[in-house]
């Protein structure tokens, strides 16, 4: 992946390329897979590529999107199931989800650009929370799949590196 986050950034530029990069991160980790193999579960929670897409998706769209008051798509939360987002359901295909992801990611690109690093917004567990503290939850959130995408990436076919190696 090309996205390198700026050596003289500011900081705002800094966080949001930041996440941008694990974002493209965790997207390669798909290229070159058939559908079998991104919803192949190789460890026992039942973890696979294509859900960890689809639940970061779901988590960019709720924490920037809900917690500043805009709009988003249903979103595969359930409160009966807390990995509901994690799972693909067999109606759902590779590029549903990519395009899911795709629509998060640019409805959350829209609110980062409107928005200052201290403007405050209402979490979901009602706490007061900044843009600044947003993304860098995300970037770790991100990073931390991403870790996890890489174990499952190499599990699956041997590739690892960044993006996947063949």
């Amino acid at each position: 992946m090309g996205r390198h986050v700026p050596f003289t950034g500011d900081e705002k530029e800094s966080l949001w390329a930041s996440l941008q990069r694990q974002r493209d991160v965790t997207l390669g980790k798909l290229e070159g897979l058939d559908d079998e193999q991104v919803r192949r579960a190789v460890v026992p929670s039942g973890t696979n590529l294509l859900g960890l897409v689809k639940h970061l998706a779901a988590v960019e769209y709720s924490w920037f999107c809900e917690t500043f008051g805009r709009e988003t798509e249903p979103l595969p939360f359930d409160p009966e199931d807390e990995n509901a987002d994690l799972r693909v359901r067999p109606d759902e295909t590779t590029a549903d989800i990519v395009a899911f992801h795709g629509r998060a990611r640019a409805a959350v690109d829209k609110v980062i650009g409107e928005l200052g690093l201290a403007d405050t917004g209402t979490a979901w567990s009602g706490e007061t929370v900044t843009l600044r503290w947003l993304l860098i939850h995300m970037i770790e959130e991100t990073a931390r799949h991403a870790g996890h995408m890489d174990v499952l990436r190499e599990l699956i076919d041997g590739a690892t590196g960044d993006p996947p190696s063949r």
